[in-house]
């Protein structure tokens, strides 16, 4: 199969990011060879965080991502440490993009970026694209597929890859938890809730084992290329910002916060962003029973990283919020977050009482 309109396409820059072309483009051509003609930028529409921008030259095309404009949490939108943990990985874990330059010059676009080589494929968001139709079995193929290649990621032997310098490690759990309720706090509008019960439920919940390895800590459908000729293979990841040497089962708690099954809550069906929906696709309950029979992994229970999975995407997206309530983006689609956040933190406290009655 081969059918250009399923590839993941940008579109028109919105409105206040754009791209200074005039500056951008002489220094584009001053660090990436055989650059030709004046590039046409577009932009993804994917992604509530980092702006992603495609630069198309007349014989290459190029992807650029920048942090938004606005207060940013400390150690957030990192371009540089993004760009160097890539290109750090990229000889252990192929699924990761080539890293081409990177420019901590804020004059140049008014803040810091990274440019990389541009992967050709299927991006699965909320729905698949128009004219894809997976049957049961190639849904759950493609499921198989997502978490074989997280599981090999936190596979990779990092000491000897030479990517101990990459974080802490150890205390990561720790950490985590206390920076998460703190982002939270600072982040907090007089309409969300205070989630103070679901952050002592974690800070007093801490398990006492912690496994160290390379985490995305952002593993998703929609942080996925597919293959356009065999679509349920991965051929690349994307989207490392949040990266580190983490815990394996954090790590598979934060993806399961954005697992929308066909069968949740209105709400639920609401935010979702990637295909979990389908058909043939795990449940969140099959998803921890695959990832630890191939992980050789044995767990008593699930609720701790499942309530820090949750209450963190509830700190991400109140963050958002956090800028377009203070008029620092625009993006409508900000506007409701804070609904998604009074969510999350229920459901982080329905998970705690079922956990409670067991």
């Amino acid at each position: 199969m081969s059918n250009s309109s399923i590839l993941d396409k940008p579109k028109t820059v919105r409105q206040g990011e754009e791209l200074d072309v005039a500056s951008i483009d002489p220094w584009l051509k001053q660090h990436i060879s055989d650059l030709q003609g004046i590039p046409r930028v577009e932009q993804y529409s994917g992604g509530a965080s980092n702006w992603t921008y495609c630069l198309t030259y007349e014989n290459k095309q190029l992807i650029l991502r920048r942090a938004p404009k606005g207060t940013k949490a400390k150690g957030a939108h990192d371009m540089g440490r993004e760009y160097r943990l890539q290109a750090a990985l990229k000889p252990v874990y192929n699924y990761v993009p080539t890293m081409l330059a990177h420019c901590d010059d804020e004059s140049i676009i008014g803040a810091e970026f990274y440019v990389m080589e541009k992967l050709t494929g299927v991006i699965p968001r909320q729905n698949l694209p128009k004219g894809l139709r997976l049957s049961p079995e190639q849904t759950q193929q493609l499921c198989h597929n997502m978490l074989d290649s997280m599981i090999q990621l936190h596979q990779v032997d990092y000491q000897s890859a030479g990517l101990s310098h990459l974080a802490k490690g150890e205390g990561y759990t720790q950490r985590q938890i206390q920076g998460w309720s703190e982002r939270f706090k600072k982040a907090k509008t007089w309409n969300v809730p205070s989630g103070k019960y679901v952050m002592d439920w974690l800070a007093a919940n801490i398990p006492a084992n912690e496994t160290i390895c390379l985490t995305h800590n952002d593993f998703r459908f929609d942080n996925l290329v597919l293959n356009e000729q065999e679509i349920t293979q991965v051929i690349g990841v994307l989207d490392w910002e949040l990266a580190t040497l983490g815990d394996p089962l954090m790590d598979l708690g934060n993806t399961l916060a954005y697992w929308v099954e066909k069968e949740d809550d209105f709400l639920a069906q609401m935010t979702r962003r990637q295909p979990t929906h389908l058909e043939g696709m795990l449940t969140r309950k099959q998803v921890i029973e695959y990832y630890c029979e191939k992980m050789n992994l044995q767990i008593d229970s699930f609720t701790f990283y499942e309530v820090y999975g949750l209450f963190r995407l509830a700190a991400i997206v109140q963050q958002i919020y956090y800028r377009y309530h203070h008029k620092q983006t625009k993006n409508p689609a900000y506007k409701q977050f804070w609904i998604v956040v009074h969510y999350l933190l229920w459901r982080c406290k329905k998970a705690i009482q079922q956990q409670g009655k067991s």
